[in-house]
């Protein structure tokens, strides 16, 4: 069994492969593959003629980042004792693989660590998705330090540290390669979008932990395959949140927490509807209506220990919008 595998999950990524593959290689130590979900773009000729030392891992079609990662990765299924899932869109620099599976090796209860995660377009901000690790407030609203809702703060070196958290970044993970398999991967369900945070819960709910080491260091572009403000992003977003909740509660804690969600997204979609942004107000309530249709579909199969949120807010909307909270520090 080898060591590590840098996994880049590809769709139409043609232009991202071609700018952020070369670092990927010079800077690793580790292997690096490519699954490709069944791109309709130039992605596989660039592969095979630029890059033809990087294994390919070719679907039949699009699984969407969940499935496309578990099938992906069931061809590499006890090869190696680390996975990094890496985005196609992520620059990296010298040692930072090497410091994420360093990391994984020193506590046997740590699942999966991700790094300082900075923005492409301009590296003094933090990025969006990740930032300087993840957290969760009760109503399983995500924010980071670094980043809450769309406020994103300077890098000045205040997460340089190491910190558990309650998720890791999908943009940038490295996880422990038999504990991803064991938990059954990604929910497919989801296809996109909140995948990484379930598998965290999931993980969290085993008794293992999840980290963030700052030592490690990566560049996200950021809206490559789905735009932030798209609503098809806020679509997804809602609904595997929600799928997320039912599968992790008991029925009388996710009924609270569905009502308080439900008054208070309802109430954003009305708002999107007033401004004349229907496309926003729609996704929100289809949402809805997609995760009761399908919830059926969603077991009940966490019977490990109860999540237990590490971060600091209780409710990150009432921080946010209400006490005009806007980084982590004044959590």
């Amino acid at each position: 069994m080898k060591n590590c595998a840098v996994v880049i999950l590809n769709y139409n990524g043609e232009g991202m492969l071609s700018q952020f593959l070369p670092s990927v290689i010079e800077h690793s130590k580790s292997d690096v593959w490519v699954i490709d979900n069944a791109s309709q773009d130039g992605s596989i000729a660039l592969l095979e003629k630029e890059f033809p030392t990087v294994p390919l891992i070719k679907l039949q079609e699009n699984f969407g980042y969940a499935g496309g990662y578990n099938w992906g990765l069931e061809s590499l299924k006890g090869k190696y004792q680390y996975y990094i899932l890496l985005n196609s869109d992520v620059e990296v620099l010298p040692n930072w693989d090497q410091v994420l599976i360093s990391t994984l090796e020193s506590d046997d209860n740590l699942a999966a660590v991700q790094p300082k995660i900075l923005s492409f377009q301009n590296s003094r901000l933090f990025d969006y998705a990740g930032a300087g690790g993840g957290f969760l407030d009760d109503f399983y609203y995500p924010y980071c330090r670094g980043r809450i809702w769309n406020v994103i703060e300077e890098d000045h070196g205040q997460y340089d540290d190491f910190a558990f958290v309650d998720w890791a970044s999908g943009a940038c993970m490295a996880i422990k390669a038999d504990l991803f398999h064991q938990a059954d991967g990604f929910d497919a369900h989801f296809f996109a979008h909140m995948e990484e945070i379930d598998l965290c819960v999931r993980l969290r709910q085993k008794g293992y932990k999840i980290g963030y080491n700052g030592q490690s260091k990566v560049h996200h572009f950021g809206g490559a395959t789905l735009a932030r403000n798209s609503p098809r992003k806020l679509f997804l977003n809602i609904k595997n949140s929600l799928s997320m909740i039912y599968k992790a509660e008991t029925s009388g804690r996710f009924w609270w927490i569905f009502l308080i969600k439900l008054l208070t997204e309802w109430l954003a979609a009305i708002g999107y509807f007033v401004k004349g942004q229907g496309k926003y107000g729609s996704a929100i309530f289809r949402a809805y209506k997609e995760f009761w249709q399908a919830k059926s579909l969603q077991r009940r199969s966490y019977k490990g220990k109860e999540f237990k949120r590490i971060g600091p807010s209780l409710w990150i909307y009432w921080d946010f919008i209400i006490l005009r909270k806007r980084s982590f520090e004044k959590l």
